[in-house]
């Protein structure tokens, strides 16, 4: 192949991950748009139930023949994706969409620095939780410290998908472990998000707007990045999701017209440079290992 058709690949795929990252804010910009109807859970409930019909549809995954082993793994992954995802949007109904992801960012990225093993490594999360101290400057008040609470446990758990993604990738082909688990998510949290929402599910508009936001956020960033996957190596596709902040506080300008600081932007600008910095650093550790936020929950 010549340098410049794999460029032109690398380039392709690279924009694939660049829209699916874009396509994921949004749709977590429009879901902020249904919590005055259903809450923040109802809200992830429908983005749940309906990524999870999409991927079953379009995946197919087999349920005979597996293991206990198997079945432990994979509701394992659903009861930490469907936790995650009620704890960010439990965030973003408190916090504006750039600050919510940068602090929830902070997971993978202390995950990134533990397994790159290099003092290096260490200067990068030093500078992130710079950024982070910066964006809750004069103390985390003026952003709701309940909020900040929700984004941070909600990074924590991004860890744990992350983990379990790897584990359940092993034992499920393609993204069969994915559909099943988000099944699984999505009906541990149905009963919390009828509670909250009530008749606002029986809405056509309400759950069109829900299949729009598990679309944006769920069925066209995992078809892209499955794609991208195939022409891109992980170092840079782990780096390419490091732009996930910035696009966030993009995102919330354009679909929720939220306006952040000078400050507010330089600090998220630090912990994207800082992300970068740690993926790299544990990419030269050790590459076999799933690069940070692989698929994007």
């Amino acid at each position: 192949m010549r340098a410049s058709d794999r460029f032109g690949g690398t380039a392709v795929a690279s924009g694939m991950v660049v829209a699916g990252l874009i396509c994921q804010e949004v749709g977590a910009g429009v879901a902020v748009l249904l919590f005055p109807s259903t809450g923040p859970v109802g809200t992830v409930t429908l983005r749940l139930v309906f990524s999870a019909v999409l991927l079953l549809a379009i995946f197919r995954p087999r349920f005979r023949g597996r293991t206990r082993a198997d079945w432990l793994t994979v509701a394992g992954f659903g009861v930490v994706l469907g936790a995650m995802n009620v704890l960010f949007y439990l965030a973003l109904d408190r916090l504006p969409l750039g600050p919510t992801v940068t602090i929830e960012y902070l997971g993978p990225l202390v995950l990134s620095v533990l397994v790159a093993r290099r003092a290096s490594a260490w200067l990068w999360a030093a500078l992130a939780f710079a950024g982070v101290a910066l964006l809750g400057r004069g103390g985390f008040d003026h952003l709701d410290p309940i909020g900040v609470g929700f984004a941070a446990a909600a990074g924590v758990l991004w860890v744990g998908y992350i983990l379990m993604s790897a584990r359940t990738g092993k034992r499920f082909a393609r993204l069969d472990g994915l559909a099943i688990a988000a099944a699984i998510g999505g009906l541990g949290v149905l009963p919390f998000g009828i509670a909250t929402a009530g008749s606002a599910f029986l809405d056509p508009s309400v759950l069109l707007f829900g299949l729009g936001v598990a679309v944006l956020s769920s069925a066209i960033p995992y078809g892209l990045e499955l794609l991208a996957l195939r022409r891109l190596p992980a170092d840079a596709f782990s780096i390419l999701l490091s732009l996930a902040p910035a696009l966030a506080a993009g995102a919330g300008f354009v679909v929720l017209h939220q306006t952040l600081e000078v400050w507010d932007l330089v600090a998220i600008a630090l912990v994207v440079v800082a992300s970068i910095g740690a993926v790299r650093a544990a990419n030269r550790r050790r590459e076999h290992l799933p690069p940070a936020g692989e698929i994007t929950p």
